[in-house]
């Protein structure tokens, strides 16, 4: 039996219940064979204080769209996946609206995968620059 789109989807977000996915109101909203793409609002519980999206709720957006196109690849029965390095760069500031993550492989290894995430607004302007490498660890038996 093949599980739809939407049901992943709904599966994914489901989890993340009492994390900091849900205070930042991230979910996943769309994939494919070579990318995953998250969202978040942005509002008074990520901006800095001047009322301007929080470099730091980016990178959690984009670390957290990255880590759930590594989980894609695997038998989570069997593994687990963790950021290991992530880096970004912050080119325009956001006041209001949503801003979208997209992640797309760079490499897809057994052990590391090493993610490209761009951060636009809702006009698809580049907000941030990233790169996520993730480790797969197996799970304790």
């Amino acid at each position: 039996m093949q599980i739809s789109k939407e049901e992943i989807l709904k599966r994914a977000n489901d989890i993340t219940k009492n994390t900091l996915m849900e205070t930042l109101e991230i979910e996943m909203v769309d994939f494919g064979n070579d990318f995953v793409v998250g969202r978040m609002p942005v509002n008074k519980r990520v901006y800095q204080p001047d009322g301007v999206l929080h470099g730091g709720a980016t990178v959690a957006l984009a670390e957290t769209t990255g880590s759930f196109a590594a989980e894609m690849l695997l038998n989570l029965k069997d593994y687990f996946v963790r950021g290991i390095e992530i880096s970004a760069n912050h080119v325009k500031s956001v006041k209001e609206g949503y801003v979208y993550a997209t992640a797309k492989f760079i490499h897809k290894g057994r052990t590391t995968q090493l993610f490209e995430i761009k951060v636009t607004d809702g006009n698809d302007n580049l907000i941030s620059l990233c790169k996520l490498t993730t480790i797969s660890l197996p799970r304790k038996k």
